[in-house]
């Protein structure tokens, strides 16, 4: 056991911290655990040599593929270890904030060098067929207008899976903005477009029930509970049975409308600041990153401001 990690913990709920975040970093500190006890270093003497021996063994380590129940299908990649590695910072700055014993200044435990990913966003004209897909896919009436509203509202306003799921129905007024609490507790207003504020009305014209969630589910054990609402796996598989039916070849989920969201808003001219403000990031630099440089935005770039661009 970790010499102070429940009080560090208990410090993170303090200082209102989700308890989806207190949870991970738990687990993080788990795995450096357990690699102490594998490996025989003793905590109090942690240097740079046993971090690099840390590293190795986070990078060694398999995951498992989601549904697979199996391990050993794909290695961690650099963001995921950089996250054990950061949730070890944190918690040697912790130590030292309470004038506890650390063995190892929180700066020498040194990121791992990330890869840069280029991120997949389908193309416009798959995404919109990929939102309208519950019109023409789902048997049933009501569910098809429920998760047509659903993609409507992701893909209009940029809002993570996480804060669709648990919107309310006193959160929506005429004006088509909507004001949400999202990741790390911060607050910013959405805006829904007229088409999607078409397609919201559609569905919840069809709801007699005094249930709060702005989206509810129709079947399954909780269907009978006053607080009931749709959850974040039910959209995601649907999503991935869509993109199937679609034959839709580049992976597509929730989050890739968050990403075409950002794209799509990107290549129109959106300024960068409105976006960061828009998708709740605290830092532009992660906007930036986030938002995907698509390669028919840059040769229109290049064949607009290049300075010897004209033919002579």
């Amino acid at each position: 056991m970790l010499p102070h990690v429940d009080d560090f913990l208990l410090n993170l709920q303090a200082n209102k911290y989700s308890p989806r975040t207190v949870y991970n970093y738990e687990r993080d500190l788990n795995v450096f655990s357990g690699f102490l006890d594998e490996s025989g270093v003793v905590f109090d003497n942690l240097d740079k040599r046993a971090i690099t021996y840390y590293k190795a063994y986070l990078v060694s380590r398999d995951r498992k593929t989601p549904g697979s129940g199996r391990q050993g299908e794909r290695q961690l990649d650099s963001r995921s270890v950089n996250r054990m590695l950061s949730a070890l910072r944190a918690y040697l700055r912790y130590l030292i904030d309470i004038d506890h014993h650390c063995p190892l200044a929180p700066e020498a435990v040194k990121l791992t060098k990330a890869g840069k990913r280029h991120p997949q966003v389908a193309e416009l004209e798959e995404l919109t067929r990929l939102v309208e897909a519950p019109s023409t896919l789902e048997p049933n009436v009501r569910t098809a207008l429920r998760n047509r509203a659903m993609l409507e509202v992701l893909f209009a306003t940029g809002m993570r899976i996480s804060e669709l799921c648990g919107l309310n129905r006193s959160q929506i007024d005429d004006s088509g903005r909507i004001f949400i609490t999202g990741k790390g507790r911060k607050q910013r207003f959405v805006y829904l477009t007229m088409r999607a504020r078409q397609h919201l009305d559609a569905y919840m014209a069809t709801r007699d029930d005094n249930c709060p969630a702005l989206f509810i589910p129709y079947a399954g054990r909780n269907v009978a509970k006053p607080a009931r609402r749709i959850s974040a796996n039910y959209l995601q598989d649907r999503i991935k049975r869509y993109r199937e039916k679609l034959r839709i070849n580049v992976p597509t989920s929730a989050h890739s409308l968050r990403h075409g969201f950002a794209t799509y808003l990107a290549e129109q001219g959106a300024n960068p600041a409105a976006l960061q403000i828009l998708l709740g990031h605290e830092s532009l630099d992660t906007t930036t990153r986030y938002v995907h440089a698509s390669d028919k935005y840059a040769e229109e770039t290049h064949r607009k401001y290049h300075p010897l661009g004209k033919p002579t």
